[in-house]
């Protein structure tokens, strides 16, 4: 495993499934990391650039939706859908990173 697919698998492995002030702070730093690694993999070769476009898309998604779960005219069942939907999205697009990255030899 290389430093990136070890990086990509840490920050799975810390992705928050419960919404709180806390966790909202600590999936947008996650998220953060994890855009400048698929930077680090889009700017490896001309495959994973054209594959890694899906996965930026994916972020945005998340992105929109963390930003639902804090809105203050949410209810708290409403605020941990959102978070618990954001949540899992992230986990299913690094997931299928980590098996699409697989040790950053792909070329075609």
């Amino acid at each position: 495993m290389n430093s990136t697919t070890a990086a990509l698998t840490a920050l799975f492995n810390k992705i928050p499934r419960r919404h709180s002030t806390e966790n909202v702070k600590d999936i947008n730093c996650i998220i953060a990391e994890y855009e400048g690694l698929l930077k680090k993999i889009e700017a490896l070769n001309t495959f994973y650039e054209k594959n890694t476009v899906i996965f930026f898309d994916e972020l945005d998604a998340v992105r929109t939706t963390i930003k639902k779960s804090t809105d203050n005219k949410a209810s708290k069942k409403l605020k941990d859908n959102f978070f618990d939907e954001a949540s899992g999205a992230l986990k299913e697009s690094m997931q299928a990173l980590i098996e699409m990255y697989a040790d950053g030899n792909k070329t075609a």
